[in-house]
Order: C-alpha cells, then structure tokens, then sequence
C-alpha cells in the first residue's frame, strides 16, 4: 500500500491490525534498528503482518521475498509506505509476481459525502451522460477545491490554520521523507523548488525553465522533480499519441495530485480567488485530475491516463485509455458557460481516435448537461462526487 504522507495508510493500517494482524511501524526506532540490523531476523518471526513506512528499511524486501517463495500463501504481509518503494534505489528486489500495489490518494468527494462510488467514468466509457443532481456549487466549488483531500487538513476549519498544516506539511517531506529515499546534497532548495513547481502545475514541464531561478540545471531538476513523484505529491502525465499524427506535442504535463496543497503552495485562498480567478483555473484542474485518479483506481478496469495537445495549441487536458482502447478526454473550464469553441481539442483527439473515441466531456461550474454534438458534453465539475445533489459543507 503506497500513498501520500497524511493520506490516511496508517490510519487504514491500524485498522487492519485490528483484525488480527500484527502492526509494526518503522517510525519506532527500535523496530527500525531491527530491520536494519537483521532484516531476515525480523521477517522470519512474522506472519500476516503490517509493516509501515517500510522505505525507511528496504533491505527487508529480499528477505520477504525469501519468506514468500518458502511459503506461498497469499497476504502474508501487508507494506504500506509514504514513497514508491520500488523505484528506490537501495530496493534489493521488486517483489516481480509476488505483490500487489494498491495507491492510497486523499480523500474523494464521494468518500468525503459517505456517497457510494459515483459511475462517472463508467458512463462516459459506456458513451453515456453522467448523472447529477440540480445544484450549482457556485462559491461552494472554490471552497471545495482550496480544501483538498487531506483528513487532517480538511479537519481545520479555518484556511489560516490549514496554511500552517501544509507549511508543516511540506517540511515534514523535506526533512524526513527526502532524506529517506534519495541523496540530495541541495536539501535546502527542494522546498523553494516544490513552489516552483506549484506555479507550473497543469503546464507542459520544462526542466530548464523551473530550475533557472534556482541556479539548477535542467538534469538536476528533474532529478529532484523525480524526487518529488517518488513522494506522490506530483504526477507528470505523458503525452497522448497516435503514429498516423505526426503534429502532436511529445512533452509531458506536470500535475500536483492534491489541490489544497496547491493551493497553499500558490498561496491562494478563497478571498483571492473571489477578487481575481485568473490563478484559479491550475487549482481546479488539479482538482479534477485527483479525482479522476481516485475514480481510476476504484475500478476493475484499468486505464491508461495522457494529455493532448497538437502544434496548433488544441488539447484535451485529460485523455483515458481503457484496455479495449475507448479513449474519453475531459477539458476543464473554470467558468459557468461553455462555448462551442471551447470542444475543439475534444473533436481533434475525437477525429484523431476515430471509432475508439467513446465520449468527451467539458466540465463547467454549472447545474446543467448540455450536448454539444456526438457524444460530446458540457457536464458539472460536481459529477464526482455530488450525483445527488446534495451541498458538501467543509468551511
């Protein structure tokens, strides 16, 4: 179980181990001076057991692995980890054919509002409209979107005491996480770096550019961006191709995977966002694109997530690729009206995808479905999580 620090694993953990598994943290130091001392020692005394923050010890994987192909019985051990643990580079094995990775995100809105699964996804591969309920979020969207996902963060009900969560937040990662996973010999620019790449979520990622003002060069940005993908706080999504295109744009995007942290790196609030929404329309993408990865990752199918953008500048912020190869691309939009313009990255990615192209949707602040054309849409930004209309209430 991989996830963001203050996602919830441990919480998830715990829980588990309440039903009879026996929970170890690395966090403690004296299991953490085991693990390190004689990890085959430890794993040979365990059986269905927890282990958290295992990518502080990842000498214990070759010795799971020894104990899981002596004794094959499945869930024997449960791993859960604030890092990918297997792009690490001191991981002896990757546990090939013997684990199964489950990415634990922030909290969805479905999850938030105790409403089951929403069957967006579902729908629009089915090349159906999804529903929603007849309510316009309004000021209440900018509200949702600034709070994010993080439980604790979301706990604090005013945003001056969720700055102060994410400003220790993001030292927390810096001073600890990073220093457990890689050898960063600048720490002290990964902070001011991460704000760097706050500013350009949602853009195609250019590692010279971001690393200039940091006197870094374009290898050790990314680098250090890498770093920073590692620790799930951001994603770079890769560019969708077609070999009969030659025009598309080949350059990845870079998007933050919580949009509270955003928000407070960028440091906006719901007064600036009222006053001036120009900054605003980065935030609710990233919102968007969370929740698309958390509805992705709750299903039985799995799918393959892109961007779009050819040499005349269309594109299609988010493109989804199923195994039968339907494709559906979401454009999000901040404001309350759609134009026909705004469709033309969806009907190039429609016309580029041909008969795979399943349906395209434009998410809007609105109540309303309205179809612009064959298996096109204007659909609610609150088709996540809010199919029946109910208001969330987080401020």
């Amino acid at each position: 179980m991989q996830a963001l620090r203050q996602a919830g694993k441990t919480t998830l953990a715990r829980a588990l181990a309440e039903e009879g598994r026996q929970y170890l943290t690395l966090d403690d130091a004296t299991t953490l001076s085991a693990a390190q001392a004689d990890p085959a020692g430890l794993i040979r005394a365990l059986d269905r057991a927890i282990i958290d923050e295992v990518q502080r010890a990842p000498d214990l994987l070759l010795a799971i692995k020894e104990s899981v192909d002596r004794d094959t019985r499945a869930g024997r051990f449960l791993l859960a980890g604030s890092a990918n643990l297997m792009t690490l580079p001191r991981v002896a094995d990757s546990l090939a054919g013997r684990r199964e990775t489950i990415r634990l995100m922030p909290l969805a809105q479905s999850e938030l509002l105790g409403q089951p699964t929403p069957r967006f996804l579902t729908s629009l591969f089915a090349s159906q409209a999804p529903k929603t309920g007849p309510v316009r979020l309004g000021p209440d969207l900018i509200d949702l979107v600034l709070a994010g996902g993080y439980p604790e963060a979301i706990a604090r009900r005013s945003w001056l005491r969720r700055q102060d969560w994410y400003v220790n937040y993001v030292e927390a990662v810096v001073g600890r996480d990073v220093r457990d996973i890689a050898n960063i010999d600048q720490l002290d620019r990964i902070p001011r770096l991460l704000r760097a790449l706050a500013e350009h979520s949602g853009q195609l990622i250019n590692h010279a550019g971001v690393g200039a003002s940091l006197d870094l060069n374009h290898v050790t940005t990314q680098k250090y961006t890498g770093v920073f993908e590692q620790l799930f706080l951001v994603r770079t999504l890769p560019p969708w191709h077609n070999n009969a295109l030659k025009r598309l744009t080949k350059k990845p995007k870079l998007h933050f995977l919580d949009s509270g942290l955003l928000a407070a790196l960028r440091g906006l609030t719901r007064e600036r966002v009222a006053v001036d929404r120009s900054n605003f329309g980065a935030i609710l993408e990233t919102f968007v694109f969370a929740e698309v990865l958390k509805l992705a990752s709750w299903s039985d199918e799995r799918f393959l997530v892109s961007h779009f953008r050819d040499k005349e500048q269309n594109e299609v912020d988010i493109v989804l690729e199923d195994r039968e190869g339907r494709i559906v691309g979401l454009e999000v939009k901040v404001a309350a009206t759609v134009r026909n313009e705004d469709f033309a990255g969806l009907r190039k990615l429609a016309d580029a995808a041909g008969p795979r192209f399943a349906f395209g949707a434009v998410l809007y602040d609105h109540e309303r479905t309205v179809p612009f054309g064959d298996r096109l849409i204007a659909a609610p930004c609150r088709a996540f999580g809010l199919e029946d209309g109910r208001r969330p209430s987080l401020w």
